[in-house]
């Protein structure tokens, strides 16, 4: 796609041994919300997300169902594409760590690592505390009371046994410099500031294999004893294998321009993902954002420890665009943020039902009554400015200039939306209608909201992607929503379109 700018992003993969879960869809909504918008700019968009199908956990998870782990995660896969099509997740390509092309590049990735820095791998026994939860081998700061922090309810297990080590330490002025020299690379700052006191405390080399494990990659180095790859040297590379690497033309896709992923997986991405990267003499991703958790009455979700919530009821209540726009406007991107019933139906009713809602409905109504649903003419004026000021300031929201904040960017689009409401009741277009002499004010106000209506529609498509193409049409609007531009929308003139006020968007709860 010749003269676009590209912009490849991805999600984490999720670890197949249960169903998706809020966080799940907390990070895929953010990112289908970033995507859509690098979209509407016009850009050559890639949206990549997946599955983790290897790994203790799975195999696990798939013993206490009597299943064979392949059929397991075959089983997980399709729960959680069903759910993404639900939450109409406009992802590209859906990668699974259990493909055959995805071995090969891991293995292939390897083997360069090896060719280029022969010591970076060596073998040697270890012993250590392994979480199964995290799928990895915890650090005694990352132990309380012989709990891992992230997984309390999980037990640690002793694990010794002889492994390939990646040399980590190697890597460690590498990173310093990176996050010093590129500190967009990992954001929030918050998430960055972490990373740095990681690496001022010293790295330790990391293990890269398992050995008497064998639901994984099998190890391509050595030939003793068969090994496994190691769970996030297997995960972590399905960002470049997506890209059809090592096979040629890689390189037109890959560096990824943004990896979206939880807090919690910091490290993974922004210490262990570009030490890997740099000792196979690949570039670096462009940058890697990590969000903060949704909590449930302050307490992060976790099916171990009953902290949970039916995701298919939550989408439910009021469906699936209504679900998106609230995750995305209560929960920050940049922090943690709190989910609860009580929220859910307060942001329905007030910024959907009455403020947004309304808004189209009575206008549209107003257009059919006095001008037989033909939007009349009017001129820009003091109201098309001031949005001006606030729909620049949901741009540098969601275009990475000041960080990926969606919620940030609802606040300023619902600021053109009280904007509206207000310019309604100012303005009493019901009055206007009733004197023949002021019938030129009567258009411009009706000509005014239609603009902003118009504007509206299109910066909600990254957000409510139906409800916004449902407006779209009502509107009378030409074309499809998605194909607007948010640097030509200011060029838009709705004369002349009818309008067509259908069902209400978002129907008011009968109490």
């Amino acid at each position: 796609m010749t003269g676009l700018s590209r912009f490849y992003i991805t999600t984490a993969i999720d670890y197949a041994n249960g169903d998706p879960h809020l966080g799940h869809a907390f990070e895929k909504i953010g990112a289908d919300a970033i995507a859509r918008f690098h979209r509407l700019r016009g850009d050559d968009v890639h949206f990549l997300i997946g599955m983790d199908e290897h790994g203790q956990k799975v195999a696990q998870a798939a013993e206490a169902a009597g299943l064979t782990p392949q059929a397991l995660v075959d089983d997980v896969a399709g729960r959680f594409q069903a759910m993404w099509e639900q939450l109409e997740i406009s992802h590209d390509q859906f990668m699974r760590t259990t493909s055959a092309h995805h071995i090969a590049g891991v293995q292939e990735l390897i083997r360069r690592i090896h060719e280029r820095n022969p010591d970076d791998f060596y073998e040697r026994a270890y012993d250590g505390w392994y979480c199964v939860g995290c799928e990895s081998f915890k650090l005694d700061s990352e132990i309380e009371d012989g709990k891992c922090t992230l997984h309390p309810t999980r037990k640690l297990q002793w694990v010794e046994e002889r492994n390939w080590f990646f040399r980590l330490s190697r890597y460690q002025d590498f990173l310093r410099n990176l996050l010093h020299e590129r500190p967009e690379f990992l954001q929030p700052e918050s998430r960055r500031n972490e990373i740095l006191s990681l690496l001022d405390q010293g790295l330790e080399d990391i293990s890269a294999s398992r050995a008497r494990f064998g639901w994984g990659v099998p190890f391509p180095l050595g030939e003793g004893e068969p090994q496994t790859t190691y769970v996030w040297f297997d995960a972590l590379p399905n960002y470049l294998t997506a890209t059809g690497y090592p096979q040629p033309g890689f390189e037109e896709r890959w560096p990824a321009q943004l990896h979206v992923v939880g807090k919690d997986i910091t490290r993974f991405h922004a210490v262990i993902w570009p030490a890997m990267l740099e000792a196979a003499g690949l570039p670096l991703p462009e940058r890697v954002w990590a969000h903060g958790f949704v909590l449930l009455a302050g307490e992060r979700f976790s099916k171990s420890a009953g902290v949970k919530l039916e995701l298919g009821e939550a989408i439910d209540r009021f469906g699936p665009d209504a679900f998106r726009y609230f995750l995305l406007r209560e929960v920050p991107f940049d922090a943690d943020g709190n989910f609860s019933w009580e929220r859910f139906e307060d942001r329905y009713n007030a910024d959907l039902a009455n403020a947004f809602g309304n808004l189209a409905s009575r206008t549209m109504a107003m257009v059919e009554r006095y001008f037989d649903g033909i939007v009349p003419a009017g001129d820009p004026n003091d109201v098309d400015a001031e949005d001006a000021v606030n729909l620049q300031a949901y741009v540098s929201a969601m275009d990475g200039s000041r960080g990926y904040l969606p919620n940030e960017a609802l606040r300023q689009l619902w600021l053109t939306v009280q904007r509206a409401n207000e310019y309604v009741d100012r303005q009493a277009p019901w009055k206007l209608a009733r004197d023949p002499e002021r019938r030129g004010e009567l258009e411009a106000t009706l000509a005014s909201l239609m603009r902003q209506l118009a504007r509206q529609t299109v910066y909600l498509w990254p957000f409510m992607p139906s409800r916004a193409a449902t407006l779209w049409a009502q509107l009378g609007a030409p074309g499809r929503v998605e194909q607007q531009r948010p640097d030509t929308i200011w060029s838009i003139d709705p004369t002349g379109w009818r309008v067509t006020k259908g069902e209400p968007l978002f129907p008011k709860e009968q109490k």
